[in-house]
């Protein structure tokens, strides 16, 4: 984990949630819907997808490549 990568999608749009997953998906530095961003794979980024995992979607990398 100490060098890997997870790379996070924003699926659903946060309009209508709360104000504090608004500002998860804010710090992710997820803006609009359908983008990917790269983060590091560390326990407090795993730590925000947890918090809101109807709003995100972690896209599996190919490892063959």
């Amino acid at each position: 984990m100490a060098e890997g990568k997870i790379k996070i999608k924003l699926v659903r749009s946060p309009i209508c949630t709360p104000q504090k997953h608004k500002d998860i998906v804010k710090s992710l530095g997820l803006h609009k819907v359908n983008r990917t961003v790269e983060r590091p794979d560390t326990p407090e980024f795993r730590g925000m997808v947890k918090k809101v995992p109807h709003l995100l979607e972690i896209v599996q990398n190919d490892a063959g490549k």
